[in-house]
């Protein structure tokens, strides 16, 4: 029923313009659309992200958007890093850090929060 239709994800907000400009300029996320001071609609590959101003915002402790980058994982959280963004560091059993990246045998993953504490993060698979 939906498995041909496209999806979008939703990141709630409290700062509309602080949240815009780290999606924008931080992430480098382009923005095709808003909705006056509740919704910016960001272009991110083929994929859109609706960042949207809500009472609720940060209270999601699940991540809410993967990027998969693929061997580029190194370099752009370096990128990230050097625009000041920090990471998680999670632990679990089996899993090594290298850097700010978790590796689980071939799966490499780094996690980091937009300024809301909304949870993202980068994936090589």
């Amino acid at each position: 029923m939906l498995g041909n239709r496209n999806a979008t994800a939703n990141i709630a907000v409290k700062d509309l313009a602080k949240a815009g400009a780290f999606y924008e300029n931080t992430l480098g996320l382009k923005p095709v659309g808003r909705e006056g001071e509740e919704v910016i609609v960001f272009a991110s590959g083929d994929t859109l992200i609706n960042v949207y101003r809500s009472e609720f915002a940060g209270t999601n402790k699940a991540t809410a958007v993967t990027w998969t980058v693929g061997d580029d994982i190194g370099k752009l959280v370096k990128a990230l890093e050097d625009k000041g963004v920090p990471f998680e560091h999670y632990e679990w059993p089996g899993v090594t850090m290298d850097g700010h990246i978790h590796v689980m045998g071939d799966m490499k993953v780094a996690w980091f929060k937009d300024p809301d504490g909304n949870i993202l993060n980068l994936i090589n698979q």
